[in-house]
């Protein structure tokens, strides 16, 4: 097989993979379902994989490192953090409809992966929640956001929410992703800013 077609082959099975993991579940999906909805005998699927929980850690980090990489520059970058808190809304749900499967194996079935594995992911997602805690800090130091606030109990809210764009999004619904991202930072900035604070307008 060429090098071009195997690629293509793989990514493939991680596609049908992940959809099959975020609808039925990880322990609810088999390697014979897998090779059934990609057209190959379970035997021959092993041609292009190791093991079933292999394409489980490679969604999984692909979709933490896909979270990272959109979060980091805007936390690291000079903007006021309500600009900040805005943009870090606009491109988590970016990941989650984009990459919408991937999201739901990342958030809910991460847990089917070996220790070593999901100690890995665990460091990554608290990384990723220390990211959105940064940006309320930075609010509050600056006077723009409450002063008191519970910032890990919040970013949970926040996340929480976020997350759950992954389970009811349709990409052919009444929102688009913009949309989506427009309300929900409203929603944030609306609980989060100090009444009194000239940038509180939403």
């Amino acid at each position: 097989m060429a090098r071009g077609s195997g690629s293509d082959r793989r990514r493939a099975i991680l596609r049908v993979a992940g959809r099959l993991f975020s609808q039925r579940g990880y322990y609810g999906t088999s390697i014979r379902d897998i090779a059934a909805a990609i057209r190959l005998q379970g035997g021959s699927l092993y041609a292009h994989i190791t093991s079933k929980e292999e394409l489980l850690w490679e969604i999984v980090d692909e979709a933490a490192q896909a979270f990272l990489s959109s979060l980091e520059p805007i936390v690291r970058s000079e903007r006021p953090p309500l600009e900040k808190l805005r943009m870090a809304v606009a491109a988590h749900i970016r990941v989650v409809t984009e990459r919408q499967d991937a999201a739901v194996v990342f958030n809910h079935e991460w847990r089917a992966l070996s220790p070593k594995r999901r100690s890995e992911i665990l460091a990554r997602r608290d990384a990723y929640e220390a990211l959105f805690r940064e940006i309320l800090r930075e609010g509050i130091a600056a006077g723009v956001f409450r002063a008191d606030l519970d910032v890990p109990l919040i970013t949970r809210f926040i996340l929480t929410a976020l997350n759950g764009v992954a389970v009811w999004y349709q990409p052919k619904g009444p929102l688009s992703p913009d949309q989506i991202a427009e309300a929900f930072s409203d929603w944030a900035v609306r609980g989060l800013v100090r009444s009194e604070s000239p940038s509180a307008d939403p």
